[in-house]
């Protein structure tokens, strides 16, 4: 049996971490399923938005110690390198990717949710980056963390390794939105439903360039975005979404692949 469910439902595709007896760990068999299966939403272009979730009570543990325990160096580092794998693809993927997390996500679980390009949260849910508590310092999630939240408050998280509560997490810019447990499945679905609506080939444009810009400097992003948006201007979704604008009618997207290869040379 896998690791991980997946279905579509329009242009959402949701992702189920089902391994509820090891509290959905990220084991090296589920980061291959789940790299394995976001290669191919990647290639198939059928949905527009990417929601992971998780069955039992807990979203995602983190890392499943007993392939760290006793184990080489060499073991160690090819489980991080498929996981570090794992997390570039769900920045690379052309859909948008939103962690919806409904119970405890705690270390390379946090950095599921930091990694991803959204996040919505019950009431319910805690975040801990803990492994302080067992020596081994949670050094992979706080690339993640300290690129989600503010210094002081990712530097508490890391080095105290206690929870901070989903409404701590959505001050400090951990998560997108918090809303009552009993709503999640509603309010996610409301919620990629408002980034599904728009055009795949705009979509991974955008998510290439937001990503890309945040590496320069200022003027440096600038220049860069200005070279984007003049380029995506020629494109026809562009084109067909100006003139619905201007027409005060919908846009009909094409979604065609060889609109995002265009895209290509923005770099």
């Amino acid at each position: 049996m896998g690791y991980i469910k997946y279905e579509e439902k329009g242009k959402i595709g949701t992702i189920t971490l089902n391994n509820e007896k090891q509290r959905n760990a990220l084991s090296l068999e589920l980061i291959k399923e789940f790299d394995v299966l976001l290669s191919e939403i990647a290639r198939d272009r059928r949905v527009n938005v990417v929601v992971i979730q998780a069955e039992g009570k807990v979203f995602s543990s983190g890392h499943n110690l007993r392939e760290i325990d006793g184990r080489p160096e060499e073991e160690v580092r090819h489980l991080f390198d498929e996981c570090q794998i794992l997390m570039e693809n769900l920045r690379k993927i052309p859909q948008v990717v939103i962690a919806k997390v409904h119970g405890i996500a705690t270390a390379a679980g946090c950095q599921l949710v930091a990694a991803s390009d959204l996040a919505i949260a019950s009431e319910e849910a805690k975040f801990a980056a803990p492994g302080v508590h067992i020596g081994l310092f949670c050094s992979t999630p706080a690339v993640f963390i300290s690129r989600n939240l503010g210094r002081k408050k990712a530097a508490e998280l890391l080095f105290t390794g206690d929870f901070i509560s989903a409404e701590e997490a959505l001050i400090h810019g951990l998560v997108n939105k918090v809303v009552p447990h009993d709503q999640l499945d509603e309010e996610t679905e409301k919620f990629a439903a408002s980034v599904a609506r728009h055009s795949l080939p705009v979509l991974e444009i955008g998510k290439k360039q937001f990503y890309t810009q945040l590496q320069f400097e200022d003027f440096d992003a600038l220049r860069y975005s200005s070279k984007v948006i003049s380029e995506s201007s020629q494109l026809p979704d562009a084109v067909e979404g100006i003139k619905a604008f201007l027409e005060k009618r919908p846009a009909q997207w094409s979604d065609r692949r060889e609109e995002a290869l265009k895209g290509e040379s923005i770099s």
